[in-house]
């Protein structure tokens, strides 16, 4: 005789689906990975964040991030920043595309943007924009910037009356995988000089709407009537210029944005010209840096590591002055030929930078993705580039190689996430 009693039916419908429940939201508070090709070139295995001992600020940032995937609440700010790997923009694109998609719910804007077409050089990839008039511009390349910067590097500067920018999320050219982005909130950082030039936002109807926020500390915002993914700016006033230094498309509602702010050919000496940099910085308030800033710094022949992470240090201090709670992930530079004579060779200050990186991440308690042995090491780029992820240059990438790279760095942040919830 079976002397256990028997469960009564629907006390086990109930149990089945506490466990159904359990299982869903454990599911629920764990993104899906990237799926990424078959690359022999890649190796994988070392394709994780390297921690060098607790990183308090990685909770901070996981702690945020599990509070938006499971209750819908708060914003997961990130920041790429760096020189021709970011203003290119495939890699922050690819990263925009897969953080806004760790749950289903509105994003949390766009983030920082700057009309390049405007100053006469590439625009990333992941949104487009337009220039009207005239416009000079001055970047934290130049030796001596002839204006003011802040954390975009660039500035551009006009007085031309019909001057006017336009800035859409829409990409240029649209791929499989892009989000839809829209804003509510814009804000135009920049200056008169002289007179009384000032933005003004020129809505879709041919309507203009002035700043509801006035202009305090060389920035103005308009609050939006209806959530939208393009923007007109022109230049109002009748006497002196104006210097426009960033646009930051924002977000009401709550969720993920990723902030791409490269410059063409900077180093880390470049951004330390940038006098608005933390004011800037202030707006965005990132959770997570990624810095893909160094490839510029290790490629003369006279590299000094120490000099290279002194500079890295100032930087990382003038963003903790922001947020002292901010993660730093350290991108080591990739594998590189220099230019000579009888064609390239190998850069042989790639290792030297890699060993540098991983005692920045140790000495910042943030963590490190060691691109330069994912790749394969030293002369790597070579194959590569016969693999059709490198340029013919050796020292950029492919739109695909840029795609790879960019999900490899996704899969291991969550890798990192998924460890966090575990080891609690």
């Amino acid at each position: 005789m079976n002397t256990r009693k028997q469960m009564c039916p629907m006390r086990l419908r109930t149990i089945m689906a506490a466990v159904s429940l359990l299982a869903f939201c454990a599911a629920a508070a764990q993104p899906a990975k990237k799926t990424v090709p078959d690359c022999p070139l890649a190796a994988y295995g070392q394709s994780r964040i390297i921690f060098q001992g607790r990183s308090p600020s990685f909770e901070v940032f996981f702690s945020k991030m599990e509070t938006l995937i499971e209750r819908k609440e708060g914003d997961l700010r990130i920041m790429h920043i760096g020189g021709s790997h970011v203003q290119g923009g495939t890699l922050t694109r690819e990263l925009r595309n897969d953080f806004t998609g760790i749950c289903p719910m509105p994003d949390g804007g766009f983030g920082m943007v700057f009309p390049f077409s405007a100053a006469g050089t590439n625009n990333p990839t992941g949104f487009t924009t337009l220039s009207e008039g005239k416009w000079t511009v001055s970047r934290n390349t130049q030796k001596a910037p002839l204006k003011r910067l802040g954390l975009n590097g660039m500035a551009i500067t006009t007085e031309d009356p019909e001057a006017a920018v336009v800035i859409s999320t829409v990409p240029r050219y649209p791929i499989e995988g892009d989000g839809k982005y829209l804003f509510d909130r814009v804000t135009v950082l920049g200056y008169p000089d002289g007179g009384d030039r000032h933005p003004v936002l020129v809505a879709a109807a041919g309507d203009t709407l002035f700043p509801v926020l006035m202009p305090q500390d060389s920035m103005v915002t308009f609050i939006l009537d209806s959530p939208r993914d393009s923007v007109r700016i022109a230049i109002a006033g009748r006497s002196g210029e104006f210097t426009l230094t960033g646009i930051l498309l924002d977000s009401s509602a709550p969720g993920v944005s990723v902030t791409g702010v490269g410059v063409n050919g900077a180093s880390l000496p470049s951004f330390a010209k940038c006098e608005d940099f933390e004011r800037d910085l202030a707006l965005i308030r990132p959770d997570l840096v990624i810095f893909g800033l160094g490839i510029n710094d290790a490629f003369p022949e006279n590299f000094s590591p120490e000099v290279f992470k002194k500079r890295y240090h100032d930087l990382v201090d003038r963003i903790l002055n922001v947020n002292p709670d901010c993660a730093l992930l350290f991108i080591t530079n990739n594998d590189s030929f220099r230019r000579v004579r009888r064609g390239y060779a190998v850069n042989r200050n790639g290792a030297v930078a890699e060993k540098a990186f991983l005692e920045l991440g140790k000495e910042c308690k943030g963590g490190v993705f060691d691109l330069f042995e994912i790749m394969g090491g030293e002369s790597s780029m070579k194959e590569w580039e016969e693999a059709l992820l490198a340029k013919k240059d050796k020292v950029h990438f492919t739109e695909k190689g840029y795609v790879l790279i960019g999900d490899l760095l996704y899969n291991a942040i969550i890798d990192a996430y998924s460890e966090y919830r575990e080891g609690r």
